[in-house]
């Protein structure tokens, strides 16, 4: 059922670098729901892997003395959804990840492998691109850190260095302080299903809630990376918040995106659904943010 050449198992993130740089065409496992699937089908015969699952120090979620959201790599997007700091800072990545899979699936997948896997299909991407997250890399040479724009290098590959893990999810502060989200993920179906387009919107106002400070957009499968709609962030920043300037907001993605055609949805479509779902994903935010259109 699963053809694998060795199954090397790390206890320790020193474990782990070491693992990889003696092994260094193994494949990093975790929660396995996106390998061990990969290997039924065949498409990995043979494989080496390094199981990092028992590395306990890269779980759960923390915040540090500078106000740093730390995310461990290895947190599962149920912990991510439950966690009192992601709720009480940043609920939309709770909200965006609570929308991976089915129940299983969120219980065993992890932030570390659905953002490794470099696809721009994934729900936590939009979210933690919109929020300017860095991501953290262990290797021989120590640790690293990258902001996640620079992380995603092309469809299906990151910056993953020889003998690297990465090993956590960082959200600073200036991203989150009194800043208010909201995901949208278009699907064929409600449940179960990858997005044929993921919209991640937040905004912060200023004290009098009549004008947007600042906004970020970001989306996934609108490119073969996740990307962000800086145009449109332009648009709106500075802005007196307004129904027009939501319709605005949204109209201004498509000088940014360049979905492409599939099966899932034509090209027209997703340009269409980026449209519409800027402006929802906008004004939710405005009213999370205690504003009004």
């Amino acid at each position: 059922m699963y053809d694998m050449k060795a199954l090397y198992e790390a206890g320790s993130v020193d474990e782990a670098v070491a693992l990889r740089v003696a092994h260094p065409d193994a494949q990093i496992i975790a929660g396995g729901s996106d390998v061990l699937v990969q290997m039924r089908e065949g498409k990995r015969a043979g494989a080496e892997l390094i199981s990092i699952y028992g590395i306990d120090a890269l779980r759960g979620v923390s915040q540090e003395a500078d106000g740093t959201l730390r995310i461990g790599s290895l947190t599962s997007f149920s912990h991510i959804t439950k966690d009192p700091l992601i709720q009480q800072y940043i609920n939309v990545l709770g909200e965006a990840v609570d929308q991976v899979g089915g129940p299983q699936i969120r219980n065993i997948g992890t932030i570390g492998g659905n953002t490794c896997n470099g696809v721009t299909s994934a729900d936590s991407a939009s979210t933690l691109f919109a929020w300017d997250a860095i991501v953290e890399l262990t290797g021989p040479d120590g640790v690293r850190r990258q902001p996640i724009h620079d992380f995603y290098l092309k469809a299906g590959k990151v910056d993953l260095h020889p003998g690297e893990i990465q090993t956590a999810i960082l959200i600073p502060k200036e991203s989150y302080e009194n800043t208010f989200g909201h995901y949208i993920k278009y699907a064929m179906r409600n449940a179960m299903d990858i997005a044929t387009l993921g919209t991640s919107v937040n905004v912060r106002l200023s004290a009098d809630k009549k004008t947007v400070e600042r906004t970020r957009i970001a989306f996934g499968v609108a490119g073969p990376v996740p990307l962000r709609a800086a145009t449109a962030e332009q648009t709106a920043n500075g802005q007196p918040v307004s129904q027009e300037l939501a319709e605005a907001f949204s109209q201004a993605v498509k000088a940014d995106i360049n979905p492409r055609d599939s099966w899932r949805a034509s090209r027209d479509f997703r340009m269409h659904i980026a449209v519409e779902s800027a402006k929802r994903a906008f004004i939710e935010s405005v009213r999370l943010a205690g504003g009004e259109l």
